[in-house]
């Protein structure tokens, strides 16, 4: 598989990178300011994609853009300026999950923006009832961040988790939807 990997900064939030072959996602970091280690270096919650040809920074296909990556960028921008952004249409590379991952990541999808489920929620949703400590699991190693929007998912009595980031990264981004908790 060819990667491209392109990052972007994100005033007052850091820089991430998406990393995309051809149109579909393949990986996606949140913003998070430099001073942290990069996934390369075996930061993260999960590998990045084995076997990638992973291109400079910036780099360009052979048209010399990258149309996938600027769209999605622009609504990555958009959604850290507070528009209300959809990712829903976004392609992911899904290869190799699970049929309950697969409803997970489904489920997940059509949280609108601005509102959140508990874990027991989305489990039900995904049509595997009293499986919350499953879909948490799933959470917790989501590789696609805002597209398949853990940050929505919550605990039954709180906010619950967001691994390396923290919970104020968490409340931070659903304040950003306009969710008070």
């Amino acid at each position: 598989m060819s990667v491209t990997r392109v990052a972007y900064a994100v005033e007052g939030w850091g820089v991430g990178e998406i990393w995309l072959e051809g149109p579909r996602l393949v990986w996606h970091e949140l913003p998070r300011p430099r001073a942290h280690p990069h996934p390369l270096d075996g930061w993260g919650s999960s590998p990045p994609p084995t076997g990638s040809t992973l291109p400079a920074p910036g780099a360009r296909g052979a048209n010399g853009s990258v149309p996938e990556a600027e769209k999605l960028l622009h609504r990555l921008q958009a959604y850290f300026a507070g528009e209300p952004v959809s990712f829903a249409d976004v392609p992911l590379d899904l290869d190799g999950l699970t049929q309950f991952q697969l409803d997970v990541a489904r489920s997940l999808r059509q949280v609108p923006y601005g509102e959140v489920v508990a874990y027991g929620e989305l489990a039900a949703l995904a049509g595997h009832p009293n499986a919350q400590r499953a879909a948490g699991t799933f959470c917790a190693h989501n590789r696609y961040p805002l597209v398949l929007p853990c940050h929505r998912v919550v605990g039954a009595t709180g906010l619950g988790s967001y691994g390396s980031l923290g919970i104020a990264y968490k409340r931070r981004l659903l304040e950003r939807e306009g969710v008070a908790l």
